[in-house]
């Protein structure tokens, strides 16, 4: 059975290039770092309600073709201001991939993406049932 998100892993031809980006978006440092912090071949971040972690891969390392151009599923992560952490993506050099979308029939639930300056896909949403599930768990 799927129990839920875990990590998801990205891929980046100038990895320290990748980890420096992330650091200035997220606020934070990766906390995990391999073979050394100086010449990593993957890093790791942790953050959000559940510690989600987000990995990034040395491209030269991938077992697929890692595209030239923006590919691949898009998780979104959940954001309580959409507009607002789009605009903070957008300022750290991501290009907008798909504008705030609606979806559904006014239930609350809307979407957007961007692509780093890596090319990875990073989906944002406001998501109600993310934030039930959260009222729930801290309840």
């Amino acid at each position: 059975m799927l129990r839920g998100f875990a990590t998801v892993s990205f891929y980046a031809t100038d990895l320290k290039a990748a980890r420096a980006w992330y650091e200035k978006l997220l606020g934070i440092e990766a906390y995990y770092a391999v073979p050394t912090a100086e010449d990593p071949a993957y890093v790791e971040f942790r953050f959000g309600d559940y510690q989600c972690e987000l990995g990034i891969i040395d491209a030269k390392y991938a077992t697929h073709q890692v595209a030239s151009a923006p590919a691949g599923a898009i998780m979104h992560w959940h954001v309580d201001d959409l507009e607002a952490e789009l605009q903070h993506l957008l300022d750290h050099g991501a290009t907008l991939h798909e504008p705030i979308t609606e979806r559904g029939n006014n239930t609350g639930f809307r979407t957007a993406s961007v692509v780093d300056p890596f090319g990875n896909l990073i989906g944002i949403m406001n998501n109600p049932h993310y934030l039930q599930i959260l009222q729930q768990l801290n309840a």
